[in-house]
């Protein structure tokens, strides 16, 4: 097939997309299943192997979305019913400010994003952050979420040792070290436009949020609990639950995100196959931090506060019933990823841009970019960027700093455009409470600004070490 015919077709299942869940208000789960078996026919696709494709696609993408979003939403249902987000909150706000509290949340969140995956760490700031945004006077958690996931997710794909620059970097040859120097630097003029350009973008309209997250909004931080009396069958009351203290939240947000970072450094640090190392590999997997951070907080901000294993087991449990929307519209948005990599389209782009003579740098972001476009994950997007880039850049004569910043511009360009088939996209609108307009409207232009600016500075310093 032509590469326009496959372009055509990308675009035309995009606009599908949009149109089934954005007009005629068809769920994302089924609209993204749909326009994937379509797509998967209109590329040539055999019959036969579409069902198996798709469900190649949804089981890739839910092993580990769903471990992960389930075990984050029971961590942060307990930290928020348990009046933890509250206290943190108003500790925060009666040092700094209410003026300072968006930035220094932005700042933390940053340094968090450091060693932790985006999506691990926004699900575990999530009820920090409805309660930092109740406590500044805001209507809505947007105006504090919408920032963070934007530094969150540039800093992911920019920072060693997140999976996709860190395979990049080893692809290119270039200096995991320099990267990571470069790349922070980086890092500093875009969380300031990360900041200040959220502003724009929420000030612009009001942005209603979905019943559910509203009235979560709502009580963020509260730690009043319902539980059957059992003097009275039938009845219910009101069992008010002591408050954790700041501390003991704080520990409990920090013992995944430590655990994790211990895990990185021992990658590096140790010798891989020892008994040592396969231990903190294991201590280092999100999916087992976040399961001993549940089960701490289960008794720490729990039973060590009144709580009974009835009513924790019930927040807990209810906690589940929104993760699950998440899971599975980002299962789905991962069967639409699958079948429009398997379809070629990124693979016949990216030979096209190679073939006109494109200049390195601008060829690494717009190959990074289209890939981004095709198939959603910003790790693939860098990994197969910098695959089809390898031997041109090993083979050239370009400077340790030139390949850093070749490197660099290829995560910027799997930053830029995130849309409806990025799982990030997903996690981020649905535990916002956005719709899918909305989320475009905020999430896909903040990452399309945040990524080209990024672009533009690598690009600057091109210039001046050429």
């Amino acid at each position: 097939m032509s590469t326009f015919y496959l372009i055509g077709i990308a675009v035309a299942a995009i606009a599908v997309l949009l149109f089934l869940v954005m007009k005629l208000k068809m769920p994302a789960f089924i609209a993204l299943l749909l326009v994937a078996v379509g797509t998967a026919l209109a590329t040539g696709v055999p019959m036969q192997e579409i069902m198996p494709l798709v469900v190649e696609g949804m089981g890739g993408t839910l092993g580990n979305v769903a471990l992960l979003v389930g075990l984050g939403a029971m961590l942060g249902a307990i930290v928020e019913k348990s009046g933890g987000a509250e206290v943190l909150a108003e500790r925060f706000t009666a040092r700094l400010g209410k003026e300072r509290v968006g930035p220094a949340l932005l700042l933390a969140s940053a340094v968090i994003a450091v060693p932790i995956f985006f999506d691990v760490a926004f699900i575990i700031l999530v009820p920090i952050m409805f309660s930092f945004a109740k406590a500044a006077g805001h209507r809505s958690p947007i105006y504090v979420g919408v920032p963070i996931a934007g530094l969150m997710v540039f800093i992911h794909n920019l920072i060693p040792p997140h999976p996709g620059v860190t395979g990049s970097s080893t692809l290119l040859g270039a200096d995991l070290g320099l990267v990571t120097i470069v790349g922070l630097l980086i890092c500093l003029p875009i969380g300031v436009l990360t900041y200040y350009a959220s502003k724009v973008i929420t000030s612009r309209r009001d942005f209603p949020i979905a019943p559910a997250v509203q009235r979560n909004f709502d009580h963020a931080g509260a730690a009043d609990i319902v539980v059957q009396d059992r003097e009275s069958p039938g009845s219910l009351k009101a069992q008010v639950i002591t408050k954790p203290g700041a501390v003991a939240v704080l520990t409990m947000i920090l013992v995944p995100i430590l655990m994790i970072s211990v895990g990185t450094i021992g990658a590096i640090v140790l010798e891989e196959g020892t008994s040592t190392a396969n231990a903190i590999a294991m201590i280092g997997q999100p999916a087992f931090a976040l399961l001993v951070a549940v089960v701490l907080a289960m008794y720490v901000l729990g039973v060590r506060h009144g709580w009974g294993r009835e009513e924790l087991g019930g927040v807990m449990d209810s906690a589940l019933a929104p993760a699950a929307i998440v899971v599975f519209v980002t299962g789905a948005g991962g069967v639409f990823a699958r079948v429009l990599t398997e379809s070629g389209i990124g693979d016949s782009v990216s030979e096209s841009l190679i073939s006109l003579g494109v200049p390195i740098l601008l060829l690494a972001f717009l190959l990074a970019t289209v890939f981004k476009v095709a198939q959603g994950s910003g790790t693939v997007a860098t990994l197969a960027s910098a695959g089809l880039l390898q031997s041109t850049v090993t083979d050239g004569s370009y400077s340790s700093i030139q390949v850093v910043l070749i490197v660099l511009a290829i995560g910027c360009g799997s930053v830029a455009l995130s849309h409806i088939n990025d799982s990030g996209f997903w996690i981020f609108s649905r535990f916002m409470g956005l719709s899918v307009a909305d989320g475009l409207r905020t999430w896909t232009v903040l990452a399309t600004v945040i990524g080209w600016t990024g672009f533009l500075i690598i690009a600057g310093v091109w210039l001046l070490v050429s």
